[in-house]
């Protein structure tokens, strides 16, 4: 596979220290004012963070975005992004950031775009060197997804044998840059995934390796260790979810043969129901009263379990998503395998309501949006079907580039994805902007 363009120095539309440090009182009145009223449209329609506003995959409920496209239909703008990375856009107001790193220079960086133009506003290289010497040929240096809370973008890395977490303002500028906690594995050296997650004024990091595992939380205004819990010495890549679910938040992982449930305000442990694989990716969604989970590696199981604090099993199947996450609407739980099976099951029950194959291995996640769910193959196909219990309908395949292993993120009627194409001179990763 052909190298991706290096990231450029910081240039253009940041500002310097100099510059920053020039601006008047009322200009940052007016900034106050902007980030205001970016977190007033979070709240209804961003796209915010690893699986959107709520963590499980579905876009808002009045959200009517394309259901076809090509590169000359429903395509809004078309913009190259420098370097690689598989994390998903963040979408915050008017603006769209991700993160990506180049090889060459063992950079990482965090990467804004306009909204409306697709325009590069800036770039904030949060790294450089100590990349790990190997890595899974599926996976990149940029994969964590950005999480936005209204103020701050917060966005964690893997180099030198550490996690690393930053939190910058909406301009690019660091707040806070820190040393989360170890990540150094020796046995699977398949690099890192799992996103920050944000809760109540906290930022949330999980490392899951074969050495000292944990989940901690931070800070968002300083980047303060607040809490911190040890995991299992396994290899894992889930990254952690609070759900509200059987009366009360909780923060859920899957990974290390169990599904577990911990306080998120302290870290401490609910409940754990024995469970999935070793190993996993997805992350775990929810309904009223219990969380679905799937893996992995060695073995491929797919678990529900009653979040009450029993850890009771209530079913469980074969079925593997190592890689995706899953998807939980009006009572039924929709899948798509590793090997591109599509699946719809009762929630409550396990049952079998209908399955196809679908498509060639997927590694992005689905989501639900206008009433169907979008997945897309590592090869940039997208196929479109009904979230409906009682049969498979095909709605619409789209091809975009010729590979996408990021999963996009929906909002405005619109649809912002990272794709790659290996086309012309090389391999060069765009960000499109799909809308009618």
């Amino acid at each position: 596979m052909c190298a991706s363009p290096k990231l450029p120095p910081l240039s253009g539309p940041q500002l310097s220290l100099e510059q920053d440090m020039k601006l008047s009182r009322l200009k940052w009145i007016s900034v106050v004012v902007l980030l205001a009223g970016a977190a007033q449209a979070w709240a209804k329609d961003d796209w915010t963070a690893w699986r959107g506003p709520n963590g499980n995959g579905v876009a808002a409920v009045d959200q009517q975005p394309p259901t076809e496209w090509s590169e000359s239909k429903n395509v809004v703008w078309k913009t190259a992004i420098p370097g690689r990375g598989h994390s998903s856009p963040t979408v915050l107001a008017d603006r769209i950031v991700l993160t990506s790193a180049d090889t060459g220079s063992q950079s990482q960086a965090v990467i804004c775009f306009d909204r409306k133009t697709g325009k590069q506003l800036w770039l904030t290289r949060v790294s450089q060197g100590g990349f790990p010497g190997e890595i899974h040929r599926n996976n990149t240096h940029a994969t964590p997804t950005v999480a936005f809370d209204g103020e701050r973008l917060f966005a964690s890395f893997y180099h030198n044998e550490i996690v690393q977490l930053v939190a910058l303002t909406p301009e690019g500028k660091i707040v806070w840059d820190i040393k989360a906690g170890a990540y150094a594995p020796k046995s699977y050296k398949y690099g890192y995934a799992p996103s920050p997650l944000l809760y109540k004024g906290t930022a949330i990091v999980a490392s899951e390796f074969d050495g000292p595992s944990y989940i901690k939380a931070f800070e968002a205004k300083s980047g303060k260790e607040l809490w911190s819990t040890p995991r299992p010495s396994n290899i894992s890549y889930s990254s952690p979810i609070v759900a509200k679910v059987a009366g009360r938040d909780q923060l859920i992982i899957s990974g290390a043969d169990a599904v577990t449930s911990f306080d998120p305000t302290n870290g401490k442990k609910l409940w754990s129901a024995n469970g999935i694989a070793a190993a996993t990716c997805g992350t775990a969604v929810w309904n009223e009263d219990t969380v679905f989970a799937s893996g992995g590696y060695p073995k491929s199981e797919t678990v529900a379990v009653k979040a009450d604090g029993s850890g009771r099993v209530a079913w469980r199947n074969g079925q593997k998503c190592y890689e995706q996450s899953m998807l939980v609407h009006n009572g039924h739980v929709y899948a798509v395998t590793d090997g591109g099976i599509a699946y719809c099951w009762d929630a409550q029950t396990g049952e079998e309501k209908w399955k196809t194959r679908l498509c060639t291995k997927c590694s992005s996640s689905p989501i639900l949006a206008g009433g169907n769910i979008y997945i897309t193959t590592e090869k940039g196909v997208t196929n479109v079907f009904k979230a409906d219990p009682t049969k498979f309908q095909l709605v619409a395949t789209n091809q975009l580039g010729d590979e996408m292993f990021s999963t996009p993120a929906f909002c405005g009627q619109q649809i912002f994805a990272r794709v790659a194409s290996s086309q012309g001179k090389g391999r060069q990763e765009f960000l499109y902007c799909l809308g009618k």
